[in-house]
């Protein structure tokens, strides 16, 4: 584990409806021979003191995983935020040494190694309590680094004033974009569709990776 950087708890969020992708889980759909669930945890183990996984409905599901399974307990479908808030609300429970947490999406197979410690050092940098990944000019806010005090906040912004988009919350805050290099694959690759899933089974075989 990387231990340049304060302990920080990782969150692979799987809670989505995964309309486009006609239901199921992404997460657990093949790429290059290996679910998309486990090469993001092998990506993000090394950098984290623990994992979990945010996930609704029949934690079964995600029993190989052996990670300790959280849902949401925000009514209704609150969207990746509320994910976030479950993963915060654990930490604290459950981990109250650590201060930081990682989010990052359960479907994504390509994320990088330094996500944990870059993240750290632009936040450190700026200033804020939020960093978020970057590519292509466009910022990915789900794979991001949120400190754990924030959690009463969201709270009251999720269920008090009902609010949904992350930028909207963050903004309140200060947030950092952090920018990755998309060549020769963007490693924050989103597989939403099953043209996206065979696009990155394609990119992993031929990249090797």
């Amino acid at each position: 584990m990387n231990t340049t950087h304060p302990k920080t708890l990782g969150v692979l969020l799987a809670g989505g409806l995964a309309r486009r992708m006609g239901g199921g889980d992404k997460p657990l759909r093949t790429v290059g021979g290996r679910t998309i669930l486990d090469r993001a945890v092998a990506a993000l183990r090394p950098q984290c003191e623990g994992l979990i996984l945010n996930a609704n409905g029949d934690p079964e599901r995600f029993a190989s995983t052996g990670l300790p399974v959280v849902p949401d307990d925000v009514p209704g479908f609150a969207g990746p935020l509320a994910g976030v808030l479950a993963a915060l609300d654990w930490c604290a429970a459950n981990r109250p040494d650590i201060e930081w947490v990682v989010s990052v999406a359960a479907d994504s197979p390509f994320l990088p190694p330094d996500l944990v410690a870059r993240l750290h050092e632009a936040r450190e940098r700026a200033g804020v309590p939020i960093a978020q990944a970057e590519t292509n000019g466009r910022n990915h806010p789900v794979n991001a680094l949120w400190r754990v005090d924030l959690r009463g906040d969201l709270r009251h912004a999720l269920v008090e004033e009902e609010l949904r988009k992350v930028g909207a919350w963050t903004a309140r805050h200060g947030a950092v974009d952090v920018h990755w290099d998309s060549d020769p694959v963007d490693p924050f690759f989103n597989a939403n569709t099953p043209e996206d899933i065979a696009e990155a089974d394609a990119l992993a075989r031929k990249l090797d990776i």
